[in-house]
């Protein structure tokens, strides 16, 4: 069980170990006679239920006024006892009720110490319980924060998508057949959209290792080197996960470019504070040449205080050692950053015309977007009272400290008075500043303050021996705070008797030395645990709005490039057939303003409004498009009717295998048959060169795994095929999740790379 799990479990032991410190001292007064230890014990056990319980009857609280009055007015004990009950009155509408009970133990008393001690013991228990609330609370809501960042980063990326591909698409959409000029601004249009589309998905993904580590094994494979994978990281990474993303893909093209590799290790670890990367090959290169092909990403990590090493052993394996913290200070330079128009089919140069008014849109979706400021360094913005509940806990605690230091000046001279009071105000300060963290400086100072001016203050200055406990159990291990705080007890009875006091005062002492410090202990832990549970919520939104956004890299990538590339492709060979064959023209034209339309309807399911998508209707548009560039297609529809979880995500598998058919090779013949296990795409004209890992294999990957199933790509004699197998004895789950990215492994010719979601 995660230790979050744990903290509303936590406080409540935390309080009533409070409680019982409280309870041990009337306990303690009040023997060796039975009743008043039988009323401090009952006392104890109503204020825990009183406190533990949500409702809160107003018989309980007679029972616990009962028992206060009877302990007091019957048996003499101290009027301390009806805090217990001022207490419990603050956490009820009858709340102003509290102050006539502390009133009337002032005037039982006619002690202002025991008025105070009345007054501090009630703080404590109404500071106990609402701290109790405020991490339940804080607990229950913890996934709210995450559901709303998500929720805001869909309304964003809507917006971006719409002010950019919904205005292009808006343009390819108003294309009137008839009038074929308008080519030329549709096509720079599309060029343009498309390189930017892409651009933002490769910075959107990047922000975890996870598929380009299943890209990376997948390349390997392919190129027949053996790999091995060690990940010792938690994801998502975030920021931190783009530059390793970076360093991984520039390592493994580099290892795989020459063909010589035969042996990879991939390796992530994880610290406090930082995230390590190790890749090991074997192909043979000199440091010269390993440095210039890592060059980029080791200025990129350098940037952003990280460190990339290289080391080439005599045996000829290189290396290469990648450290970046958590939250590095700067956005370094992008990857892929939007607004490059390189590399996209059919030259994605034309920024011109319509495509102009592109600019930008995509540069805040992608570079600016994913910046450090709102990922990273900078705070998911709260919701609820998350910040206003740890300043009330460290309110609450300063409250109590403050009526500790008060009952300490009660028993000190006037002409001591204002050096004890600046040593007071020290030790306040000194606590407040310890509930952020561990501060061994302090426990030092604290000890020299408890100790030191007891020469100079008297016995009075005893009482500060439990602001030492207090920081001692809060600081250190309980193994060696409680030897610690026992051996402070020890040295006030010890000081006690040497200053010839009273026996009942020391051991009065001795025990408010360790209730003191329980109180303390209980304040300051509660207050850390409610920022724990703060940085959880937060921490988990960050998580949230990565795992948003990689959603978002692989639609964009499967789904809403697919479609602009088809469009591109579409007017390409509109524009080839206007002088020649206008009426087919005419034809392709039409074709453009559906799919602009079907391509409206991805764009909604990039930015969150998901939509079911036809198997049937994604292949007769694979065939369109590929027969549109020349390709003949084997169309084979031989399956029953598929859940639309499984058709949606075999979708989104015939668009990318499509787009890597049109990409990644010079095809004359593609096939594809779709069967009740499954969908494979096959295809001749395969390049022998191995490209740079791309997108695709981790992305589908991913949306198999979902559902249990299996990725399996082959090459042969020129071909590739890629399959994509479903069991429909185990589909469920969410394709849009970003889980563990499925392990990819060698098959059993030694050929095939095979990604099943049920190994890892």
């Amino acid at each position: 069980m995660d230790r979050i799990d744990l903290v509303p479990r936590l406080a409540r032991m935390v309080v009533v170990a409070v409680l019982g410190g409280f309870a041990s001292v009337y306990v303690l007064a009040g023997l060796p006679s039975p009743v008043p230890v039988l009323i401090a014990v009952a006392a104890f056990v109503v204020q825990v239920a009183c406190v533990l319980t949500d409702a809160r009857p107003w018989w309980l609280l007679a029972v616990q006024a009962g028992l206060g009055c009877l302990g007091v007015l019957g048996f003499g004990m101290s009027v301390g006892m009806l805090g217990f009950v001022a207490g419990s009155l603050l956490l009820t509408a009858a709340w102003p009720a509290a102050a006539l009970v502390v009133a009337g133990a002032g005037a039982i008393s006619l002690s202002p110490d025991a008025t105070i001690t009345t007054l501090l013991i009630a703080l404590v228990i109404y500071g106990l319980v609402r701290m109790i609330e405020l991490v339940d609370d804080l607990f229950a809501a913890r996934l709210e924060l995450a559901m709303a960042a998500v929720a805001e980063e869909r309304l964003q990326i809507a917006a971006e998508l719409n002010a950019g591909v919904g205005r292009s698409l808006a343009i390819v959409g108003g294309l009137d057949p008839e009038r074929p000029e308008m080519l030329g601004e549709i096509l720079a249009v599309t060029r343009q959209a498309l390189a930017d589309a892409r651009a933002a998905a490769v910075d959107y993904r990047s922000l975890s290792l996870a598929p380009d580590t299943a890209s990376a094994r997948a390349l390997l494979l392919a190129a027949g080197v053996e790999i091995e994978v060690r990940v010792g990281h938690t994801e998502p990474l975030g920021p931190t996960g783009a530059l390793l993303a970076a360093a991984l893909r520039d390592a493994v093209s580099d290892a795989v470019r020459h063909g010589t590799a035969r042996h990879c290790l991939i390796e992530t670890s994880e610290s406090e504070d930082s995230v390590r990367l190790r890749i090991v090959h074997d192909a043979p290169r000199t440091a010269v040449q390993a440095a210039d092909a890592l060059s980029e990403a080791q200025a990129r990590i350098a940037s952003a205080h990280g460190t990339l090493t290289l080391d080439l052993a005599p045996d000829g394996r290189l290396t290469v050692d990648a450290r970046v913290p958590k939250t590095p200070p700067a956005r370094p330079a992008a990857i892929g950053a939007a607004g490059s128009a390189t590399g996209t089919p059919g030259g994605a140069g034309g920024g011109a015309g319509a495509g102009g008014r592109l600019s930008g849109v995509f540069g805040r979706l992608g570079a600016g977007r994913l910046g450090f400021g709102r990922l990273g360094v900078g705070r998911p913005r709260t919701v609820g009272n998350a910040d206003s509940a740890y300043r009330l806990s460290v309110a609450l605690l300063a409250a109590v400290l403050v009526g500790f230091c008060a009952k300490a000046l009660l028993r000190v001279s006037a002409e001591m008075l204002v050096p004890v009071a600046a040593c007071l105000g020290l030790v306040v300060f000194l606590h407040l500043r310890s509930v952020r963290g561990r501060h061994p400086r302090n426990l030092l100072v604290m000890a020299a303050l408890t100790y030191l001016p007891i020469p100079a203050f008297g016995s009075g200055w005893l009482v500060v021996a439990g602001f030492l406990a207090g920081p001692l159990l809060l600081a250190l291990p309980p193994v060696a705070a409680w030897p610690m705080v026992a051996g402070v007890m020890g040295s006030v009875a010890g000081i006690g008797v040497i200053m010839d006091l009273d026996p009942g005062v020391v051991v009065n002492l001795t025990v408010s030395t360790l209730v003191t410090g329980l109180v303390i202990y209980g304040l300051g832990t509660l207050a850390r645990l409610v920022k724990e549970l703060q940085t959880a919520r937060e921490r988990l939104a960050s998580a949230a709005v990565v795992q948003e956004r990689l959603r978002t890299a692989r639609d964009l990538h499967d789904l809403l490039g697919h479609s602009l590339a088809a469009i591109l492709l579409k007017c390409e060979l509109a524009r080839r057939l206007a002088d020649r064959d206008p009426d087919r023209a005419r034809a392709e034209l039409a074709d453009v303003v559906e799919m602009a339309g079907r391509a409206v309807a991805d764009m909604r399911g990039v930015s969150g409004d998901g939509r079911e998508m036809s198997l049937e209707v994604e292949a007769e548009s694979a065939r369109s498009v590929l027969a549109a560039a020349g390709i003949e297609v084997e169309l084979d529809l031989s399956h029953d009717r598929l859940p639309p979880q499984t058709a949606t995500v075999l979708s989104a598998v015939l668009r990318e295998a499509v787009t890597n058919v049109l990409r990644h090779s010079s095809a004359r013949r593609c096939v594809i048959r779709i069967t009740p296990e499954g969908l494979s795409v096959a295809n001749d004209g395969v390049p022998a060169a191995t490209n740079k890992p791309g997108s695709g294999i981790g992305n589908l990957t991913t949306r198999l795994a979902a559902l249990d199933g299996g990725l399996t790509i082959r090459t042969d004699g020129g071909w590739f095929e890629l399959r994509a197998v479903l069991d429909p004895a185990r589909l469920g789950g969410d394709a849009d999740r970003v889980g563990a990215v499925a392990g990819v492994e060698l098959g059993h010719d030694g050929r095939e790379v095979v990604a099943d979601g049920s190994r890892g």
